[in-house]
This record gives C-alpha cells, structure tokens and sequence, in this order.
C-alpha cells in the first residue's frame, strides 16, 4: 500500500526524568510508544525525555548517569506526560510535598495533558494533587505508605493499573509496560497494540492484578493449577460457561477452584471470563464486518443488549462507536 503524503499528526509523550529514576522503567515508553504504527507505517506517537533542570546529567539508581537533552519547559509540548519512578524523592516521598523545583517544572505542563505515572511515580502526581479524590495504584510495596502520605486518594493496592480518564497510574516496575500498551489500545485499538505487544515480546494482556505478587505467606506445596481450565475456557468463548465446568477441567471441587483462581489471577473466575470476552468482541469490532448481534454471539455475550452494557460499563463507549472509532483508524 502506498503511503499518503502527509504523516498523522504525532500524540507527543514527555517523559520526565527525576535523580535517582530506575533505567528500566524510563526506557519503557520510549520501547512501547515509539514502536505504535498505523496502517501506513507512520509512527503515532513523539516520545522525549525531559528533566526538571536545564538540559544535563541526570542520576540513576545505577552506576551510570544518562545526559537529558530537554529542560523543564518541555513539558509545555507534551500531549501526555509520563512520570516514571525515582528512589530519590525525597520530600515528595517522605511528607507528601513538591521541591520548589519539582513544582516550577510541573507547572510547565498545560490544562488537560494526560498524565501517567509508573510505580512510584504515582508520588509525584499525588505530591502534587492531580490523584486528589481519584482512584490510583503503585507498587504493593509503598501502597500502604502511599494512602496514609495521601488519604485523599483511593488506593487500590490489588491491580497492575488504574485509568482514571486524564490520569493513568501503573502499580510496579513491568507494570508500566501493561499501563502503555493499554493507553496504545485505547488510542489507536487492539490490533495496533496487539502488534506492539508482539514486537515487543509481551502479552498484550495480563491477566490478572499485582494481588498474584504480593508476598504471602507460603502455602503448602501443590501441584494443580487453573492453567489449563483458562485455556479449555478461552477456546469456548461463545459458550454458556459455568463455574462447576471450569472446576471440572482442573479435577477440583468449586470452591477450591475459586480458591486457586483467585490466587493464582487475581480475580475471580466470572471477572476473568467478562475480561476475555470484552477483549474477544472489541477484536472482532475492529477487525470484522459482523453484525453486532453475531459479536455479541461469537464473544459470549448473548446478546447485544448484554454486550453494550459490558463493554459501556468497562470501556465508556458502545459498540458502535467502539467500531465506528477504530475501524474507520484502521481503514484510514
């Protein structure tokens, strides 16, 4: 296919790099955002990196430093702004308060930039009340820290990432990488995620929250799991599912599959299946010409009554305008 003539105007992401920022977690929306094309082959989104101070070094929790060649006023560009973790916060962590510095920078950034944090980065944001009433996560670890640093805020210590609208947290480290290919997915759809996740050697969806990696204490040793009740369940999508059939494919008692699913996911058997089905019918909306009654069949849902108001209800869109947005991106 040829290319048009003129490239899509690119969403700009700043990333904001703070002393003492892990290299990982800097480097993911370079990795997740930079790799998103369309159709054509341009490149959706602008990635650059910024510091609070004039262009320079910038410490790592490594041994090395990284020289950041866009100073605060940056952020005066930037269509998101990504706020990833440091373990030098200082104030920030310690009372809950911006530096003079933290917040001149912040400042630069216009009404309505959508706001990312990743880890412990969601600190920064709360230090400087955009978390204020809103629902957000961060590392399991800090989550108890982070509420009582920030009571206003409605920590929810169980799930990889909470999208908020204009403002994203992510909960550890890797997290990060779910809460980018999300926002992919919800800008430009599953299939231009999907490919990114592809490329990038992740799944395009976790199952589950960060509730499977807390520490707890351990239990007795086992060797059954729901591995292969969840792949029997996904192949069957469009089937009536029931708990007890699930349970069946593991040899397992109801109860004790419940058990072991949620432990294993995070959520509970009936959660995970509504999640499969919701991501089944946004790909066939994208990617087919179906009518919306045989999506609804083909996902699970039933009907088409049942389908809108689960994908309304997780998405904030109805299927039609689901399709209408992403299909007439995709054919663009």
């Amino acid at each position: 296919m040829a290319r048009s003539s003129t490239p899509p105007r690119r969403h700009r992401v700043l990333v904001l790099a703070l002393d003492g920022l892990l290299p990982f977690e800097l480097g993911i929306p370079h990795r997740i955002f930079d790799r998103a094309k369309d159709s054509e082959g341009f490149k959706l989104y602008e990635t650059a990196t910024c510091s609070i101070r004039p262009p320079g070094p910038v410490r790592t929790d490594a041994d090395f430093s990284i020289l950041v060649e866009h100073g605060p006023e940056a952020l005066a560009t930037a269509d998101t702004v990504v706020v990833p973790a440091s373990y030098e916060l200082g104030p920030v962590y310690e009372e809950g308060r911006l530096t003079d510095e933290l917040a001149a920078a912040l400042a630069h950034i216009r009404p309505g930039t959508r706001l990312v944090s990743i880890c412990t980065g969601g600190y920064v944001l709360a230090a400087a009340g955009y978390l204020d009433g809103r629902p957000a996560t961060t590392h399991w670890s800090s989550a108890e820290h982070f509420q009582r640093l920030f009571p206003t805020v409605k920590v929810d210590a169980d799930v990889l990432f909470i999208d908020d609208g204009d403002v994203l947290t992510s909960a550890g480290v890797a997290a990060g990488i779910d809460l980018c290919v999300h926002i992919v997915r919800r800008d430009h759809g599953t299939a231009v995620a999907n490919e990114v996740a592809r490329r990038t050697v992740v799944p395009p969806h976790r199952d589950g929250g960060q509730a499977q990696f807390i520490q707890r204490p351990v239990p007795e040793p086992q060797l059954a799991t729901t591995t292969a009740a969840r792949a029997w369940a996904l192949g069957r999508l469009h089937e009536p599912l029931q708990l007890r059939d699930m349970a069946e494919q593991e040899a397992m008692s109801v109860r004790t599959f419940t058990r072991r699913f949620r432990e294993e996911v995070g959520v509970s058997p009936g959660q995970w299946l509504t999640q499969q089905r919701i991501e089944r019918a946004r790909h066939l909306l994208e990617s087919t010409e179906l009518s919306m009654d045989q999506v609804a069949r083909d996902a699970g849902f039933g009907t088409a009554q049942s389908m809108r108001q689960h994908l309304q209800s997780a998405l904030g869109v109805t299927p039609t305008a689901y399709r209408r947005t992403f299909r007439a991106g995709a054919e663009a």
